[in-house]
């Protein structure tokens, strides 16, 4: 409830504000609500860091609003903008798979669903794990289960893959509610930054849908506790290789398909002609298969010409997936059996032409081919857009394979090959997305920016890829190539600045930062390193002390490489953290060293061309921290500097542009002036009207908002 007076009411906008830094609209609405507590309490006031400091500073602002009529009309128009679960309208999600067109041998698996799904409701979650090895079809039941149940859930299905790609990449509780909230139809910008909090989010969400919840491929009961609901309309089904110690949830074991359903599945999918013929051979092919509806599936097409495998053999094997994977790879030519294996040697979450032909050394029209062969005989599974991935048993017969037929050295070569594709690609798409941005590494000014529409196709083209361009980042640090893990890691700033993913990078980020230190400590590179890791930390409140610690180290290489431009932006950077903390003098006082270090930059230095712009943006976070310290008249001084900048011929930026004008409302906002405020408002929007700057236009009509309360 919307109540300037209740000290709760104001307690819980105060820590939504908080928590929902993720984005332009929140980091505005922050800033907003900590000028006016500087205002008010006479005093600056750090953001409060928990419930007895949101207390606290709560009272201060009801005491004020009870006295002040008006405060209390600003105050409300303030919690009235808060984004509170708001969704657009949208489709039900159905995001579950459609089950295999034949399916057999799981009435129990499905009975014990059936029961979970519709026992009456009595405040405990709906949980069902399904749980058995690779290749047994665990992943089938759910699926066929969500397609036979449909109509017990009209709001849809919710799907998430938590298999990833290693111990590195894979999905993170955070990352799988925000996948979630987004298919939910809520806004990016609109996403808080913390997993208790859009866990939180997520659980409101679901509080009256009827929904189905499928975890495929979980690791650990904490991977996927975050993503269960308690809603009684809401059922999870979770799927693992093993019951998961730690969650409370219904187990529903899946084993091997016995002989008579085994032959069922066979003739289901081979002509009656064909299982005939084979009458023979059949015993031994089920054998080799042992009730595995993934190996039968792919032995199928060889039962008419079965080659002969001991039984010994497969019995020491003791794996049908493995077996069976053994034997389809025997039957390949030389180049397929080539690709196979060097498309193993690292997880990569999806695999292309491209990149596969760069490290088998193939031609990338024969890449597409032989990809699609190996999908064909079932030792890839096919994905969208010509992209394919493998199974995690599969994978493992792959890489036994090319340790054992191509040895270290040339494995080795074949991964820095695809390395060096995915780091290609990202260099060109960062520098075509972000083209103003000065660069550490030369690849950048050697390769120049890719051939993009413009810079938001740009961006897709990273987050399309996003999975490998991380993985190529752990993979060259892996090896010891430190100055390619660096590489990889500076051209993911676009996507990290740009699209917000922040948190996908992360393993990158950290990643990038220990090569930096192994290689190049004490210089700039190592300075970018901890500076972007450091930008991704600021994004979570809960990390601002590790991205403080990160800011400081950034520092210190920066100066031991006497770099100025590099030294200022930390500062900037820490000032902007300053900012988020309510921190105004700080702020003001790193911005205004920051200015310093700028002003020690000679005309000849290689930085010298970057120096207006810098000077701009400093000039307007100065007018951010003089206005959240109440001295109006220099900070639109400030800003004006600014705008003058990104609205001249030689150097406008639209978007700056819009960014200063809505300072500049904020700033007449703040300083009673509405009529000034609104005109600068609309002024702002004219400009966004075009873009797709949803979090921006928010944010004006926030201050919309609260210019007419304060008119009333």
């Amino acid at each position: 409830m919307i109540d300037p007076l209740s000290v709760s009411a104001v307690v819980a906008f105060l820590g939504a504000v908080g928590a929902g830094m993720a984005n332009e609209y929140g980091r505005r609405l922050n800033e907003a609500v900590g000028g006016m507590v500087a205002r008010v309490a006479g005093r600056e006031v750090t953001a409060p860091g928990g419930q007895a400091d949101r207390e606290a500073v709560a009272r201060v602002l009801v005491a004020e609003a009870r006295r002040d009529p008006g405060q209390a009309r600003l105050l409300g128009s303030l919690m009235s903008g808060l984004p509170n679960h708001r969704t657009a309208e949208g489709p039900a999600p159905q995001s579950l798979r459609a089950p295999a067109r034949f399916f057999t041998d799981r009435k129990e698996a499905l009975t014990q669903l059936r029961r979970e799904a519709g026992r009456k409701a009595d405040g405990r979650p709906r949980v069902a794990v399904v749980f058995g090895p690779p290749g047994i079809g665990s992943s089938e039941v759910p699926a066929y289960f969500g397609a036979q149940e449909a109509h017990r859930y009209p709001d849809g299905t919710l799907y998430a893959d938590l298999r990833g790609a290693s111990a590195g990449t894979a999905p993170t509780a955070s990352v799988l509610l925000r996948d979630f909230l987004l298919k939910l139809h809520v806004a990016a910008e609109h996403i808080p930054p913390a997993t208790e909090d859009r866990a939180a989010y997520f659980r409101t969400l679901l509080g009256s849908r009827r929904l189905l919840v499928v975890l495929d491929h979980a690791q650990s009961a904490a991977q996927v506790r975050p993503l269960i609901s308690g809603a009684p309309g809401v059922f999870t089904i979770v799927v693992a290789a093993r019951p998961l110690t730690g969650l409370d949830a219904v187990p529903v074991p899946v084993g091997p398909l016995a002989d008579r359903d085994a032959r069922l599945l066979l003739g289901a999918l081979v002509s009656k002609q064909t299982l005939s013929a084979a009458r023979a051979t059949l015993p031994a092919v089920l054998e080799r298969c042992a009730g595995s509806p993934f190996a039968l599936r792919a032995m199928a097409p060889y039962l008419a010409a079965p080659v002969p495998v001991p039984v010994a053999d497969v019995a020491a094997n003791g794996d049908p997936v493995r077996s069976v994977a053994e034997e389809l790879y025997r039957q390949l030519a030389p180049d397929p059996a080539r690709v196979y294996r060097m498309a193993s040697l690292r997880p990569w979450p999806a695999l292309a032409a491209a990149p596969v032909a760069a490290a088998a050394q193939v031609s990338e029209q024969d890449a597409a081919r032989m990809l699609a062969e190996l999908a064909e005989r079932q030792l890839l599974e096919e994905l969208a857009d010509a992209r394919y991935r493998f199974r995690p048993a599969v994978r493992a017969h792959a890489l036994e394979a090319a340790a054992r037929e191509d040895g270290l050295a040339r494995c080795a070569a074949a991964t820095a090959r695809a390395v060096d594709y995915y780091v290609r690609l990202a260099v060109r798409a960062d520098f075509a997305a972000l083209r103003e941005r000065p660069h550490v590494d030369p690849l950048f000014d050697e390769l120049g920016p890719g051939e993009y529409e413009d810079e938001g196709a740009a961006i897709a083209a990273l987050t399309a890829e996003l999975g490998n361009l991380v993985e190529s980042v752990l993979a060259a640090e892996e090896f010891g190539d430190f100055a390619t893990a660096c590489r990889g890691t500076e051209a993911l700033w676009a996507v990290q600045l740009k699209a917000g993913r922040h948190e996908a990078v992360l393993p990158a980020l950290r990643a990038g930062t220990r090569a930096a230190e192994q290689r190049f400590p004490g210089t700039e590179m190592a300075g970018r390193m901890h500076t972007q890791l450091a930008f991704a930390l600021m994004e979570t409140p809960s990390c601002y002390g590790e991205a403080e610690r990160e800011l400081e180290a950034a520092a210190e290489a920066e100066e031991r490489a006497g770099h100025l431009r590099g030294q200022a932006t930390v500062i900037e950077s820490l000032g902007l953290l300053r900012l988020r903390q309510w921190r105004f003098a700080a702020a003001l006082e790193s911005f205004d060293a920051a200015g310093r270090l700028l002003d020690g930059i000679a005309a000849t230095d290689r930085d010298a061309q970057h120096l207006p712009r810098a000077r701009a943006l400093l000039e307007r976070h100065r007018g951010r921290a003089l206005r959240g310290l109440g001295r109006f008249a220099p900070a639109r001084q400030r800003l004006a500097v600014a705008l003058e900048f990104f609205r001249a011929p030689d150097t406008a930026e639209p978007y700056n542009e819009a960014r200063v004008l809505t300072d500049q409302a904020e700033t007449e906002r703040d300083a009673g002036d509405y009529t000034a405020a609104l005109r600068l408002v609309d002024e702002a929007a004219a400009i966004l009207g075009g873009q797709k700057a949803t979090g921006h236009l928010d944010s004006l009509d926030l201050i919309r908002r609260e210019c007419l309360a304060g008119q009333a």
